[in-house]
């Protein structure tokens, strides 16, 4: 049987054996990343319907002056609260999510005809205010503009006379693209999922077994040491590719509690998308199972490599922080470029988009090469006779 084989399947069931390597590679990584995800965003997506649904609780300073406004609001789903002292200090220190104030002077500007002013006191810091309060201004703004017409009829005028431009908006997006805005966070976690699968055997296999003085044995043995890192990177790899494929599956059931359907959005995890996103990640993991062994054989214990790899695990936040930061429109050059070629094409695949053959050839060719410029660092590390040595 071939050497690299043998290594391969000693090196896989010895760490199938260990249950710290099996629980984080198999079981942390890539499930523990979708629950929480889905549970985070099933969470906020219902708390805002609740919001958006819910009737409006907000204190009101004045509210004798304004008594028609009042009624408005509270037949639009408002419901008044007594009125509170020091109101900006109230807000401010979130006693309240927001105060109306209406002046004393109200009544007499309404009455005159002129323009009549309220004030709506909220912290826009205050995310949970957010929803309310657009609901509240969004019902100020109709209520001045009915009254705005009413004035204009009154006086024999048209209504249109005040609106001489009227903005139509036809948002394009679908159901399917929409749900880009709500996972944009997925193509990280498919990424961290894929190098903590494969992190802790690269760890074991160079690290952990020098520490162990059972690497020089293993080189003793006459097989060419190109043979027993050939097995030791098919086994991470093995292991990092089980990872990712069990976190897609984790992904794609947990997406079916997620109520995306009352928000207009559509999710679609199925065999397509897990097929593209595997093929697209499979250079990526390649990569990484090679950065992982080559940084791992620089230690001499499991500890310090296990620190070393997990500074690693801050690379594949990049892509996803560029992003959000700098929201960039896809260029054909940046499907070349790794990390961040996986990120857009999972984002299309979210988004229902397609993805020409342009782009998968860009994302594998580039990352297949550089893979093969880390797996060849990697041997060469691989042929010091100071690897063996622990201490």
């Amino acid at each position: 049987m071939n050497a690299a084989i043998v290594v391969f399947w000693k090196e896989v069931i010895e760490n199938l054996r260990d249950r710290r390597t099996v629980t984080n590679a198999l079981l942390v990584g890539p499930l523990l990343g979708p629950l929480l995800f889905t549970a985070l965003i099933s969470l906020s997506i219902t708390r805002e319907l609740e919001r958006g649904e819910k009737p409006i609780e907000v204190s009101i300073v004045g509210a004798e002056h304004a008594p028609n406004l009042v009624a408005f609001l509270k037949q639009n789903g408002v419901r008044p609260k007594p009125p509170v002292e020091d109101a900006e200090t109230r807000v401010r220190l979130q006693d309240e999510d927001m105060v109306l104030r209406v002046p004393a002077n109200y009544g007499q500007a309404w009455s005159a005809g002129k323009t009549a002013q309220v004030e709506l006191l909220y912290d826009s810091s205050q995310r949970d205010s957010a929803t309310p309060v657009e609901r509240l201004r969004g019902l100020l703004q109709a209520y001045s503009s009915q009254n705005g017409a009413m004035r204009l009829m009154a006086r024999g005028l048209s209504p249109a006379v005040a609106s001489p431009l009227v903005v139509a908006t036809r948002d394009q997006s679908t159901p399917q693209s929409r749900s880009g805005l709500l996972f944009a966070m997925l193509p990280y976690f498919l990424i961290l999922s894929a190098f903590m699968g494969g992190m802790y055997l690269a760890i074991d296999t160079t690290a952990g077994e020098r520490e162990r003085q059972s690497l020089e044995p293993l080189f003793v043995n006459p097989v060419g040491r190109s043979r027993i890192l050939a097995g030791k990177l098919a086994a991470t790899f093995a292991f990092a590719m089980a990872s990712l494929t069990l976190s897609l599956i984790a992904f794609g059931y947990a997406g079916r509690f997620i109520p995306t359907e009352r928000i207009g959005m559509v999710l679609d995890f199925g065999p397509q998308f897990a097929a593209i996103a595997l093929l697209v990640m499979l250079p990526l993991v390649l990569l990484a199972t090679c950065l992982q062994t080559l940084i791992a054989a620089f230690a001499k214990s499991y500890r310090e490599a296990q620190t070393y790899l997990s500074l690693l695990m801050l690379i594949p936040m990049l892509p996803s922080a560029m992003l959000a930061v700098l929201p960039l429109k896809a260029q054909t050059w940046m499907f070349s470029v790794p990390l961040l070629s996986q990120h857009l094409i999972v984002t299309r695949l979210v988004r229902a988009e397609a993805v020409t053959t342009q782009q998968l050839a860009l994302c594998l060719g580039s990352g297949i090469a550089i893979a093969a410029l880390a797996a060849f660092a990697t041997a060469q590390v691989y042929r010091s006779e100071k690897l063996a040595i622990s201490g």
